[in-house]
């Protein structure tokens, strides 16, 4: 989250239910269920328990919910990323790790990826961009398309709770 509000913790725990929905559902790709669903677990005594908490949410949603949330997420170097709509947090995480300066031999082999990763599971390529560079993100690719979509599903959502923290650090301040 490169632009917009930040918050201290106090803050965040004085929001309404509805102001706190808008303050942190940047923080996921998505309608905003676990933002909601996560303000009755207040007061936060610290960015680790608020991350912890949001993380428990996402983790105990039903299978059906836990994919809903993956399917939310762009390809990296897809469509959205090529025509410029990525959400401001997707833009600057992919720019990150490199992906907005790729050869069209590199766009060409993210797209192979995505349609493979695809196909074989039903839902996009999740990993957190900003700890990663376009080598490692390709070498990811190569790897996780032999897991089970079971694997898939459990890698997807810890690298979604990677992303939530890192955005949750860029949004409260000390």
């Amino acid at each position: 989250m490169t632009t917009g509000s930040t918050y201290t913790l106090q803050e965040i725990n004085a929001l309404s239910h509805d102001d706190f929905v808008q303050a942190l559902s940047p923080l996921f790709e998505g309608p905003p269920w676990i933002v909601a669903e996560t303000w009755s677990s207040r007061p936060f005594r610290s960015l680790d328990y608020l991350h912890a908490s949001l993380c428990a949410v996402m983790y105990a949603a039903p299978l059906e919910q836990q994919v809903a949330l993956i399917r939310s997420h762009p390809d990296l170097v897809g469509r959205a990323a090529l025509a410029g709509t990525l959400s401001p947090s997707s833009t600057h995480e992919q720019s990150a790790a490199g992906l907005d300066r790729l050869s069209d031999e590199e766009i060409a082999a993210f797209s192979r990826y995505n349609q493979a990763y695809r196909e074989r599971f039903g839902f996009p390529f999740v990993i957190c961009a900003r700890e990663n560079k376009k080598e490692s993100i390709l070498a990811g690719f190569e790897q996780r398309l032999h897991n089970s979509p079971g694997q898939e599903i459990m890698l997807a959502l810890g690298e979604v709770a990677k992303i939530c923290l890192l955005r949750l650090r860029d949004l409260i301040r000390s």
